[in-house]
C-alpha cells in the first residue's frame, strides 16, 4: 500500500511540475480553434461535419484564408472548453488535427532604420534575448582608444572613464575603434536613429590605452584593467593584443577577476593557431571571428586558447560594407561622426562583451559562471578539428535562457568543463577532437595485418608494436589537447598518423597526397632495412599506413586535390594494397636476414 501511495504521489507531483515549471508549461494564448479536415474529404462529407459544428456550436466555421480551401483549415472561436469538447466529439475520424490558434507575438525588434543591415545582431539571436533584458545594471569597460559622444550614443549611459595614454580624465576617442566597439556593446536602441547595441541599458565606461595610431603599452593596458575592477565595472572589453606574455598584464588580470569581472579580449586577425595575449590567459574569455555565413573569418586566430566564437565580418577583397559589422564611429581624419563597418576579432569581442552583460544582468554574478553559461549556450560546430569556434557560436537567446534558470554555479562550471571540455578525455579521442571508432579500426586492422604475417615478424617487439601505431594512428589523443601558453601545433603533430602528417602541417582535415601513400613507407623501409631494430619499426610503419589508408578509403577519403569522390578512394585503396606489399616483402628480407645470422 505504501508503495502505491509513494507512487500516486511522485505521479501527482510530476503533473504538477510540468504544470508549473516555466518553459515546460508554457501552454500559449488562444482564442480560436485550428479545425484541419482531410483533404480526401468528398464535399458531402466536409459540407456535414460544418453544419454539425455550427449546429452544435452555434457558430459557423470559417476558411482561414482564400488559400485554405484546398488544405481544408478552417477557424473555429472558442477556448479550452471548445476545443475538449471538439477532440472527443466524432469530428475526429474527419480531421487530420484539432489544434489551438496560438498567438504568436512579435519578438523586440529596434526601430533603428540601419539595424537591417546588422545581420550580426540576428546571427547571435539578440532580439529573444531582448525580451528579457537590456543589460540595465552593468558597467562594460571598453579598454581600447577611447569612446567619442557619437550621436547614435547620445541616449547610452556613460560613466566617467580615463585616458592613461595621455594621462588625463577625457578618454575621448582619436581613432574610430573603440567608439566602434562600444557601439556594438551599449549602441543606443529604440531611437530611430542608425543603429543597434546588444546591451544597450548597459553602462559604458571609456578607458583609452591605445593612441590615434592605434598602438598601446601593457602598462597602460594593465592600469586600466584595474581601474576598471576598482571603479565598478562587471565586464571589460579588451580589442586588442600582442604576442608577448606581460607578467604585469596577467597580475592585473587575475585581480579584476578575482574581484568578479567578466573579461573578454580578441583572439586576433593574424590566422596563427592560437590566440593573442591577453585573449591567451585563463581568466579572459578570447573570442574568435565568424563571418556573414557563420564561418571562421580568414584572419581569425583559432586552437589554442579560443573558448567561443562570434560575428567579427568578413568584406572580402572587393571591401563590401554588407559583409561588415557596422556601427556608429568617427572618421579619425575629421572627428566628424560616421557609420561605418569594421571587421575583425576586435568586433568580435565585443559581442560577446555585451552578451556577458545580459547574462550578469539577469543575476549571475561570478565570472567563471558567466562564462560557462556563454560557452554551454554557444551553438556547438561539430567536426572543429583545429578549434576555429571554441565552444561554438555566440547565442545570446540561449545565453540569457540559461542564465534565467538560476543553476549555473562553480561547481556546475567544473562539471560542464569535464563532460564537454578540456577535462574530459572524451573530448580528446571520442567526437570532440578526434573520431574514436576509425582510430580504434585502424590500429586493430593494423595489428591484424601483423598476425597475417606473424611467421615472419617478432610480435612483442616495442619497436614493431610503435611503428603500427605511429602508422595507423599516431597519438591521436593528444591532436586535440591544448596546454595553455604551448601552441597547438606539436601536439596535432604527434597526435597524427603517417597519412595525417601532410593535413597537420597544412592545417586541414584533408589528407595530402604525398603523405597518404606508399611514398613514405617505402623511404623507411630504404632507410632502416638494415638496421637491427629500426627495420621493425619501418615494417610495422607500414602495415599502420595501410590499414589507416583502408579504413578512410572506407570512412572518409577527402583528400587534397582528389576530393572525396571515387578517384580518391581508388587512391587510397591501391596505396593501402601497395602498402601491405611492401610490408610483407620488407617482413620477409628482414626475417631471412635474422635467420641466415642465426
Amino acid at each position: 500500500m505504501k508503495r502505491v501511495l509513494f507512487v500516486v504521489l511522485f505521479v501527482v507531483g510530476v503533473l504538477f511540475a510540468l504544470s508549473t515549471v516555466s518553459g515546460l508549461a508554457n501552454r500559449g494564448v488562444y482564442d480560436s480553434i485550428v479545425i484541419d479536415f482531410r483533404e480526401d474529404l468528398l464535399p458531402g462529407q466536409l459540407d456535414q461535419a460544418l453544419g454539425a459544428i455550427a449546429q452544435q456550436f452555434k457558430v459557423q466555421p470559417q476558411l482561414n484564408s482564400i488559400f485554405s480551401q484546398a488544405d481544408h483549415l478552417y477557424i473555429l472561436p472558442g477556448d479550452a472548453h471548445t476545443l475538449k469538447a471538439l477532440r472527443r466529439s466524432a469530428l475526429k475520424q474527419s480531421t487530420e488535427s484539432i489544434s489551438p490558434n496560438y498567438i504568436y507575438q512579435a519578438f523586440e525588434v529596434p526601430n533603428d532604420p540601419e539595424y537591417g543591415k546588422q545581420w550580426n545582431m540576428r546571427s547571435i539571436n539578440v532580439e529573444s534575448a531582448w525580451d528579457e533584458t537590456h543589460g540595465n545594471g552593468v558597467t562594460v569597460a571598453v579598454i581600447d582608444t577611447g569612446i567619442s559622444q557619437v550621436p547614435d550614443l547620445n541616449e547610452s549611459k556613460l560613466v566617467a572613464g580615463y585616458d592613461f595614454v595621455n594621462d588625463r580624465e577625457d578618454a575621448t576617442d582619436d581613432n574610430g575603434h573603440g567608439t566602434h566597439v562600444a557601439g556594438t556593446i551599449a549602441q543606443s536602441t529604440n531611437n530611430s536613429f542608425g543603429v543597434a547595441g546588444i546591451a544597450y541599458e548597459a553602462t559604458l565606461m571609456p578607458l583609452k590605452v591605445l593612441s590615434q595610431s592605434g598602438g598601446g603599452t601593457v602598462a597602460d593596458i594593465a592600469e586600466a584593467v584595474r581601474y576598471a575592477a576598482d571603479h565598478g565595472a562587471g565586464v571589460i572589453n579588451l580589442s586588442l593584443g600582442g604576442g608577448g606574455d606581460a607578467d604585469v598584464l596577467r597580475e592585473a588580470i587575475d585581480y579584476a577577476y578575482s574581484k568578479g569581472v567578466v573579461i573578454v579580449a580578441a583572439a586576433g586577425n593574424s590566422s596563427d593557431s592560437s590566440a593573442a595575449f591577453p585573449a591567451r590567459y585563463p581568466n579572459v574569455i578570447s573570442v574568435a571571428a565568424l563571418g556573414p555565413s557563420g564561418a571562421k573569418a580568414p584572419y581569425s586566430n583559432f586552437g589554442a586558447g579560443v573558448d567561443i566564437s562570434a560575428p567579427g565580418g568578413f568584406m572580402g577583397e572587393d571591401e563590401n560594407p554588407l559583409g561588415g559589422i557596422l556601427q556608429n564611429t568617427i572618421d579619425p581624419e575629421t572627428g566628424e561622426s560616421v557609420f561605418r563597418a569594421f571587421q575583425g576579432t576586435s568586433m568580435a569581442a565585443p559581442h560577446v562583451a555585451g552578451v556577458a552583460a545580459l547574462v550578469k544582468a539577469v543575476g549571475i554574478e561570478e565570472p567563471e559562471a558567466i562564462a560557462a553559461v556563454l560557452k554551454q549556450s554557444a551553438r556547438k560546430i561539430p567536426d572543429d578539428d583545429l578549434n576555429h569556434y571554441g565552444a561554438g557560436q555566440l547565442d545570446a537567446a540561449a545565453a540569457v535562457k540559461l542564465a534565467l534558470k538560476g543553476q549555473i554555479t562553480v561547481r556546475d562550471f567544473f562539471r560542464w568543463l569535464q563532460q564537454n571540455g578540456y577535462l574530459n578525455l572524451r573530448f580528446w579521442i571520442d567526437g570532440g577532437v578526434v573520431a574514436l571508432p576509425p582510430k580504434l579500426a585502424m590500429v586493430l586492422g593494423s595489428y591484424l595485418l601483423a598476425f597475417l604475417l606473424r611467421n615472419y615478424l617478432p610480435w612483442f617487439s616495442f619497436s614493431l608494436s610503435s611503428g603500427l601505431v605511429m602508422g595507423s594512428t599516431g597519438l591521436f589523443f593528444l591532436k586535440g589537447f591544448y596546454i595553455f601558453d604551448l601552441p597547438h601545433y606539436p601536439f596535432r603533430l604527434m597526435g597524427s598518423s603517417i597519412p595525417e602528417l601532410g593535413s597537420a602541417i597544412q592545417g586541414s582535415a584533408a589528407l595530402h597526397p604525398v603523405f597518404a601513400s606508399v611514398l613514405i613507407p617505402f623511404g623507411l623501409v630504404a632507410l632502416f632495412l638494415g638496421h637491427r631494430s629500426l627495420k621493425w619499426f619501418a615494417v610495422g610503419a607500414t602495415l599502420g599506413v595501410a590499414a589507416c589508408l583502408a579504413i578512410s578509403a572506407v570512412i572518409d577519403p577527402t583528400m587534397m586535390w582528389l576530393g572525396n569522390g571515387a578517384i580518391a578512394r581508388l587512391f587510397l585503396g591501391v596505396n593501402a594494397l601497395l602498402c601491405l606489399g611492401l610490408a610483407t616483402l620488407a617482413a620477409k628480407a628482414a626475417y631471412n636476414s635474422e635467420v641466415g645470422r642465426a
